[in-house]
């Protein structure tokens, strides 16, 4: 029997391992010795789902850490189970389980650089005489209880200002900014998090899994977690955590006085005593010095224009268009102004109808859209939620003089925009639950509604927006990132001092320029420090329709690493188009995996593939290679983000530089390492405006240089996304409201930096805002 199921008794094995078979040990093991008669054993610290490969083989892989140094990083290593074994095996291991293979392949591991685990890995299956015995020691807890690993290793923490390029760590962290769980281009879900901690460095991480469960169960800024075995990789200056193989997270409530209670999905897990002292010096910390969000808004302080994070409770849904969906929810308050009801048809709205016709005067529709459609649709009716940055938006029913509020999720994940599950046992929830059991609905049916447009209503436009804005200036326009050890400076002492220097102001923002926002968005190269605009659409277009004029090379399709797919259109040009798609492990993945290289296509059809597919790169043939277009045209698209090399520092290199990206083991298509690969100097999108700066003293024009940390909004979206447009439309208007006195508008504060600019005929001094951010509370 290939696979043993064994028992520990009183600290012995019931059934001893046979008398021929000899240890080896993990430090020892290397390619091409002799491993006949040799067993290696382990701890088993992780294992992946049972999958297929692709001719119907079974799969399993485990990652076993030795017994003997449970410390030493090159002390684990990976199993490849295949066949027969696989399935038996995906049936009984267990986390913790002791682990012991004779008969194995001893293979180099293409893996080790990415997971830090041994130079090898180990193949195992029932036809190469593989025999695998695993230990397992009677289980106390239950299924339903937490269980620990027997032989836990004694992990060490890295404090975030010690993080170092390539390595592979553990660290805790207090949540300043996150994102809910979402679907990426790929298969996998994504959750953004930036984390801080008391050596006052901050830490972006980017996790991936193919189940969302398995993603730190963060519910609010404040929140504190644990990361074991994350990557950390340099980029662009800062250092950013992505998951690795073997990822694993805990998360703890941030309030102080709190249970120190784990959130997470695995039942596995390790938790010393000495890292509750860890969570509650965290907690302290954090109370006094980061601004950690209070209470969620509630459905009764509602004001028109704003957007905010709403806990609820889910009691309808609705599919509305391909595009969006309808969630229909209450928190026990009434939204005090008329709001719009989404039209549906009835046999498409769950939940249950008395509950629904009960609720009807204190329910409000959110409509969801794009990128939240697929987990609103998994949601269960009862379920409570706590939807992040809904859109208040005024508006009026077509042909009425009625205002009324639409509630919307808007695409993307800007602002941490998102949805998030809220277990029964969470704290808001208990809260929210005894409330909505002491609402009496009798009350809410009798009083006259205002929250249905369809009933008579209004309410001042004017007035709130006036008090919005009043309010506004009540609270701190602008966030300083840095610093802090920086006094104030007047305007006039600045503009009377030598460059180059730093200064903290708090001034006005009397005018600013560009005024059509949209044309203060730049293309930026680092390393000739060139500006240049955005290419308009019509130039693309024509630079498309010249290549097109030349037939794609028959003698450059279907190679080692791309399939090509050519066909000829019906119209009167009869323009011949070639795509190809770029393999991975001799396959081809999902659509929104796939990288594609289009031929005599029109801008009209490459717009459609990037809907599809994850990037798209327009090519032209040569006798010998495919070829990127003149770099005045975009040499790669991603979704709506058309990406441009700079002329004068981009050497680009044949299309085949790509095959060495396609075969990594999970290419990242990331657009800085394409440009990388093909010799292109990726040209970045810059905000560049100039502001005019009053503060009694004086005036001074400071520049704006910024790629998305001043407005939180990406420069490389701001084009093609209408809702970003508006929001950044919002925040001008209340940094400068339009048709203020100098008197009524809000201060805010900001660092500038003087530098000195020089050529032959004079010398000029400028000013340039840097480490400052517009308040989430603006708008």
């Amino acid at each position: 029997m290939p696979v043993q199921l064994l028992k520990i008794m009183k600290e012995q094995s019931e059934t001893p391992l046979p008398s021929h078979l000899q240890k080896e040990d993990l430090k020892d093991l290397q390619e091409g010795s002799d491993h006949t008669n040799k067993y290696i054993q382990g701890i088993v610290v992780l294992s992946y789902p049972l999958t297929k490969l692709g001719d119907g083989t079974d799969f399993f892989k485990i990652v076993l850490q030795g017994l003997d140094d449970s410390c030493s990083r090159i002390n684990s290593i990976n199993i490849l189970i295949y066949g027969k074994m696989a399935e038996d095996c995906a049936k009984v291991i267990r986390h913790g389980d002791t682990f012991i293979v004779a008969g194995y392949k001893v293979i180099k591991s293409p893996t080790a650089r990415e997971d830090g685990r041994h130079g090898c890995h180990l193949e195992v299956s029932e036809e190469d005489g593989s025999a695998i015995y695993i230990y397992t020691k009677p289980r106390t807890a239950t299924a339903s209880e937490t269980a620990f690993v027997s032989i836990a290793p004694k992990y060490v923490y890295t404090p975030l200002n010690q993080l170092k390029d390539g390595t592979i760590v553990n660290l805790y962290g207090v949540v300043k900014f996150f994102k809910p769980p979402y679907v990426s281009k790929g298969t996998d879900y994504c959750s953004v998090v930036t984390l801080v901690d008391p050596s006052n460095v901050k830490l972006t991480c980017t996790l991936f899994n193919g189940n969302p469960d398995s993603l730190p169960k963060i519910y609010k800024v404040g929140d504190i977690v644990r990361f074991h075995r994350i990557k950390i990789r340099e980029y662009n200056g800062q250092m950013q955590g992505i998951t690795s193989g073997g990822f694993a997270s805990l998360t703890f409530d941030g309030t102080v006085g709190a249970p120190v209670v784990p959130r997470t999905s695995s039942k596995v897990y390790t938790f010393m005593d000495e890292e509750h002292k860890t969570i509650e010096e965290l907690r302290v910390w954090a109370a006094s010095n980061i601004s950690i969000s209070g209470p969620a808004a509630k459905l009764s302080s509602v004001q028109p224009m704003l957007f905010f994070d709403l806990t609820c409770q889910l009691v309808g849904k609705a599919k509305v268009d391909g595009s969006s969906f309808l969630l229909k929810v209450w928190d026990g308050t009434k939204c005090p102004y008329p709001t719009w009801r989404v039209p549906v048809e009835a046999k498409d709205l769950e939940g249950e109808r008395v509950l629904l016709h009960q609720l009807r005067n204190l329910m409000v529709d959110i409509l969801v859209y794009d990128n939240h459609v697929q987990l609103a649709k998994s949601l269960k009716i009862g379920s409570f939620l706590r939807i992040y940055s809904i859109h208040a938006k005024q508006a009026s029913a077509d042909n009425e003089n009625v205002s009324h509020i639409e509630f919307h999720l808007h695409g993307g994940t800007c602002y941490g925009r998102g949805i998030g599950v809220l277990p029964e046992n969470n704290s808001d929830v208990k809260e929210l639950k005894t409330f909505l059991e002491s609402v009496d609905l009798a009350d809410s049916q009798n009083m006259e509604s205002m929250s249905s447009v369809e009933l008579d209503g209004t309410f001042s436009d004017f007035t709130d927006l006036e008090s919005h804005l009043q309010r506004c200036q009540q609270l701190p326009v602008t966030v300083l990132t840095d610093h802090q050890d920086l006094n104030n400076t007047e305007l006039k002492t600045i503009m009377n001092s030598t460059a180059p220097q730093q200064y903290r102001i708090r001034a006005k923002l009397r005018t600013y320029k560009p005024q059509k926002l949209h044309q203060s968005v730049k293309l930026h190269c680092s390393k000739c420090n060139s500006l240049q605009e955005v290419p308009d659409g019509d130039v693309f277009d024509f630079i498309l329709q010249r290549s097109a004029i030349t037939d794609p090379n028959p003698e450059l399709h279907n190679t080692s690493w791309y399939d090509s797919v050519m066909w000829t259109t019906q119209d009167q040009k009869q323009r011949k188009i070639a795509i190809h798609f770029v393999r991975h492990d001799e396959m081809l993945r999902q659509p929104e995996d796939t990288l594609l290289m289009i031929e005599g296509g029109t801008l009209k059809e490459v717009w459609k593939l990037t809907k599809r597919f994850k990037c798209v790169i327009p090519v032209r043939s040569t006798e010998v290679d495919l070829e990127l277009l003149d770099l005045s045209a975009p040499f790669l698209l991603q979704g709506n983000v058309k990406y441009y090399g700079c002329k004068q520092c981009s050497a680009p290199k044949p299309i085949k530089s790509l095959s060495s990206m396609a075969a990594e083991e999970r290419p990242s298509w990331d657009p800085t390492e394409i440009a990388q690969v093909l010799g292109i100097e990726l040209l970045q999108y810059v905000f560049i405006m100039k502001f005019t700066l009053v503060d009694g003293t004086g005036a001074l024009n400071a520049y704006l240089f910024d790629y998305e940390k001043f407005f939180q909004i990406p420069a490389s979206e701001i084009l093609t996304n209408s809702f970003l447009q508006e929001k950044m439309q919002m925040t001008m208007n209340m940094l400068c409201p339009p048709g203020r006195k100098l008197g009524d508008l809000p201060w805010l504060e900001c660092f500038i930096k003087s530098y000195n600019v020089r050529d032959a005929m004079k010398h000029q001094v400028y000013y340039q805002i840097f480490d400052t951010t517009v308040a989430e509370d603006v708008v």
